[in-house]
């Protein structure tokens, strides 16, 4: 039997906290705009978000450790994996089961959103349960998608997939606030792989810290955390966001320390942690502060 500790590891418990945050930014949205919304149909569809990103998570888990990447990987406190399954082989099967359940957990929400709500909620949910399947055997052999998946899991498909579940459509203030977590997801991600770069090489997997250089690629990473705040910014200029939701531009002193410690020790691994480490932060308070926002202007 599997303890505690071999069946929570694969799941990252510490950074499932990302979840709630996208899930009450499109939850917001929908209450800013006065839709009827129902508490217990957010907390079914936190539910839902919460067992996709475990699914992920364990997915990535198990075919990290079958490919052998754990055992070249270097892990910091916010890259690698859990260390887990390295420590634990014989609960691989339990990371694989965990992956699959919660997979199931997910189907079954989405089914019960898209009878009530409608089959516009199909394209997302399918997309988004193929992309927690094939995200790390596939998705990481590309440069672009590997770059977009993050975001397009938890901004796009996480955020529009609230509010569609919440209210029966889809609106362009949706869009425009899923943009921050799309960015910063991807972001989060992209970082994370820096510290990877010689491991993942030598499994065949091809992200743009490999085929552009660290450097280069902590450009794309300043762009992605500029975009996000622009993304607010646009919204609010178009009507399509509160003017309160301006509250997200908060962590853009966090941001701003991230990009220059990220441009300036890309390729030093140690000088770089402490960049990693404020990335998660504006990660989970970015979304949460413009979250807020929309609910004092609602």
């Amino acid at each position: 039997m599997a303890t505690v500790k071999e069946i929570t590891g694969p799941m990252r418990p510490p950074f499932l906290i990302l979840t709630p945050a996208c899930v009450l930014l499109g939850f917001s949205v929908a209450i800013w705009a006065g839709e009827p919304v129902q508490f217990w149909q957010f907390l079914l569809v936190l539910v839902g978000a919460v067992a996709a990103h475990i699914s992920v998570n364990a997915f990535n888990e198990y075919f990290d450790f079958k490919s052998g990447l754990d055992a070249r990987t270097r892990r910091t406190p916010f890259s690698g994996g859990s260390g887990t399954l390295p420590e634990h082989p014989e609960a691989a099967r339990s990371a694989l089961l965990t992956a699959v359940i919660s997979l199931i957990i997910v189907g079954l929400v989405g089914l019960y959103f898209t009878l009530i709500r409608g089959a516009a909620l199909l394209p997302l949910g399918i997309l988004g349960m193929i992309t927690i399947v094939i995200y790390t055997t596939t998705f990481l052999r590309s440069p672009f998608l590997s770059l977009i998946a993050p975001g397009l899991g938890f901004g796009t498909l996480m955020v529009m997939g609230t509010y569609f579940a919440l209210t029966g459509r889809y609106t362009w203030s949706a869009f425009i606030a899923s943009l921050v977590p799309f960015f910063l997801v991807s972001d989060l991600l992209f970082l994370n792989q820096f510290p990877d770069v010689e491991a993942d090489q030598s499994i065949g997997r091809r992200h743009y810290p490999i085929t552009l250089g660290r450097h280069t690629a902590s450009y794309i990473y300043t762009a992605f955390l500029a975009l996000a705040y622009l993304s607010i910014v646009i919204g609010v200029a178009l009507g399509l966001l509160p003017w309160p939701a301006l509250l997200g531009l908060l962590t853009i002193i966090l941001a701003i320390r991230a990009a220059r410690t990220a441009i300036t020790h890309s390729d030093d691994i140690p000088k770089l942690i402490p960049a990693l480490g404020m990335n998660v932060l504006i990660n989970i308070l970015t979304p949460a502060l413009t979250a807020v926002g929309l609910l004092l202007a609602g």
